[in-house]
C-alpha cells in the first residue's frame, strides 16, 4: 500500500514540540526544519507505515529533519542504489541523521562495507562521520561477516584515519574502534592492540583519546565478561 507524504508529513507537523526543539540544539542536533520528535515516537510512525521507498524518498526530499530520520526507517535496503547513498550521504547536515541513516538503513545493503572506507576519507564533517558511523553500525548488526572485515577496517583506522580533530569526526572514530573491539573476542584483542599502537606512535591529541578512551571500555570487567559469555554461547 502506497502512502500519501503529504499525508504522513502533516502528521509529523501535528507532532511538531517547540520545547524538544531547544533541547535537542543543547546536544548540537541541528539542520533543516526541526518538529522535536523522538526516535521512539518516529520508530512508531515508521511501524505504522512498513517499508515504503517511494515514500521515504519524498519524506527525503522534504528536508524536514525528522521526516529524514523517519525516511531512513521506511526506505527498502534492497532498493537502495549508489546513486541514492550518495545523494543522501551529501545532505547530512546533522549527526543524528547521519548516525539513523547508517544504523536504520545504510548497513544492511550490499554497499555498506566499501562506502564505510570510501566516505571516511571524504572531507565533510558528517560525510567522514558517516563512514566511521557505518563501521560501528555493521560491527553490531551484521552478524554474519568474517572477522576479517572488520580487521581491515581497524587497519584502516590505524593507518591515518585517527587525527581528525573534529568533534563529530573523532568521536565516530572512537565509536568505530569500540564497536569493532567488542563484536568477539578475536577482535576485542585485535582492536586493543590497534589502540595501543596508535598510543605509541600517534602525537596527535585526538588520536591519543580516541585510542585510552576506547582502552577503557574494551578492558573494562563489563566487556571482558560479556564476550567471555558471547564466546560459550557460541
Amino acid at each position: 500500500m502506497r502512502h500519501d507524504a503529504k499525508r504522513v508529513l502533516k502528521e509529523l507537523r501535528s507532532k511538531a514540540d517547540p520545547v524538544a526543539v531547544k533541547g535537542m540544539k543543547r546536544f548540537a542536533i541541528g539542520g533543516g526544519k526541526i518538529y522535536g520528535i523522538s526516535i521512539p515516537e518516529l520508530r512508531t510512525i515508521a511501524k505504522s507505515v512498513g517499508r515504503d521507498h517511494q515514500l521515504a524518498r519524498e519524506l527525503w526530499r522534504s528536508g524536514v529533519h525528522e521526516a529524514r530520520i523517519l525516511a531512513s526507517m521506511v526506505d527498502d535496503p534492497k532498493l537502495l542504489t549508489a546513486a541514492q547513498m550518495e545523494s543522501w550521504v551529501h545532505d547530512f547536515d546533522s549527526w543524528d541523521v547521519c548516525d539513523q541513516c547508517c544504523s536504520n538503513l545504510f548497513d544492511k545493503t550490499e554497499l555498506a562495507f566499501e562506502k564505510a572506507k570510501e566516505w571516511s576519507t571524504r572531507k565533510a564533517e558528517f560525510e567522514k562521520r558517516a563512514g566511521f558511523t557505518l563501521m560501528a553500525a555493521l560491527a553490531v548488526h551484521d552478524k554474519t561477516s568474517p572477522d576479517a572485515k572488520f580487521e581491515e577496517f581497524l587497519a584502516w583506522i590505524e593507518k591515518n584515519r585517527a587525527e581528525d580533530n573534529r568533534n563529530f569526526v573523532k568521536k565516530a572514530v572512537n565509536w568505530a574502534l569500540r564497536q569493532i573491539g567488542k563484536r568477539n573476542s578475536r577482535l576485542n584483542t585485535k582492536a586493543i592492540e590497534v589502540a595501543l599502537r596508535i598510543l605509541e606512535k600517534k602525537e596527535s591529541p585526538v588520536a591519543r583519546w580516541i585510542a585510552s578512551d576506547a582502552l577503557r571500555e574494551l578492558r573494562s570487567e563489563t566487556v571482558q565478561k560479556k564476550l567471555k559469555q558471547k564466546a560459550r554461547l557460541n
